[in-house]
């Protein structure tokens, strides 16, 4: 059997591939490149149908990350998964608390997940900056909180948090209520390699 070795080469065969699969929807060619990222990182075309973006959210990230803003984790899983390197070519660092003692400490004794206490870690930290979370719905949740009471600022959320006990629900009340600019897709799917490749291709379309 003959294959494709080309790294560049497997990657333009892939978005070849997708390409019809958007030719329905009025995308921006930025758009486009997300879509096209989410789809190529879970090898499902139905996400087209899910993908949702606030119409600022390109174009307020596009202008924070050139800022060298930070990005801020639910889990290690995303933060692997985001290019650290060309992150580091705009000043800006990937940021994840939820293996920290203090952290895990506060989330047993307050009886809450260790992604909601890690979110309330960062603090202020968080105030124009990109946060990223791909697997715990309560750090979704708790975001929004702690913006509804203008404790934190983020310049945008990348929400898709994946399972079936409250994924959805944190992604609905993302779309419905958030003030701030957001990427997320509706439903159970989601994951850290979803939010992962939100932000990649984010990045991918700036020039250094």
């Amino acid at each position: 059997m003959q294959f494709i070795t080309d790294p560049g080469q497997i990657e333009a065969r892939s978005m070849e591939i997708i390409a019809p699969y958007l030719t329905k929807f009025d995308l921006s060619p930025q758009a486009v490149k997300v879509f096209s990222r989410i789809i190529h990182a879970s090898g499902d075309p139905d996400y087209a149908n899910l993908i949702r973006i606030h119409p600022d959210a390109i174009s307020v990230a596009s202008k924070a990350l050139k800022s060298g803003c930070n990005i801020f984790c639910d889990v290690e899983m995303v933060r692997t998964g985001i290019n650290r390197r060309r992150l580091a070519e705009f000043g800006g660092q990937t940021n994840c608390l939820i293996a920290d003692p203090e952290v895990a400490e506060e989330a047993k004794r307050l009886g809450i997940t260790r992604s909601m206490a890690a979110m309330r870690h960062f603090g202020t930290a968080l105030n124009g900056g990109i946060i990223a979370i791909g697997n715990a719905p309560t750090a979704l949740f708790e975001v929004l909180r702690l913006i509804r009471e203008n404790v934190v600022s983020p310049c945008l959320i990348i929400g898709v948090p994946v399972g079936f006990v409250g994924a959805a629900e944190s992604k609905e009340l993302l779309v419905a209520e958030s003030p701030v600019p957001y990427i997320t897709v509706v439903g159970n799917k989601g994951g850290s390699p979803i939010a992962a490749a939100s932000v990649n291709a984010l990045m991918y379309m700036l020039d250094k």
